[in-house]
């Protein structure tokens, strides 16, 4: 499905960008093989293919949330900047 000059001007024109001549030149070139190929999956057959948000299955790889006890808790304070009494402090982010 080839694409003019003209429809990419008046997409630009839509987006409210201005393009060059070679721009143009591109872009109709650019977005006709786009359109080609589109045109190319459309003759597949995906009647029996369920919908998907990802082409490949996705899985937390994160561990569950959980608090644990830890035995050497000042080996934790040894690399923290900063600390008061058993809590780290941190700069303040929020403002009053």
């Amino acid at each position: 499905m080839p694409i003019t000059a003209q429809e990419v001007l008046h997409i630009a024109r839509l987006a409210r960008l201005a393009l060059t001549d070679d721009e143009v030149a591109a872009f109709t070139e650019q977005l006709g093989n786009i359109l080609e190929y589109m045109k190319k999956l459309n003759e597949l057959d995906t009647q029996d293919i369920g919908e998907t948000a990802h082409a490949i299955t996705l899985r937390n790889v994160l561990r569950d949330d959980r608090v644990e006890s830890f035995a050497e808790r000042e080996k934790i304070f040894t690399n923290a900047p900063d600390r008061e009494g058993d809590c780290f402090r941190v700069p303040k982010i929020i403002e009053d």
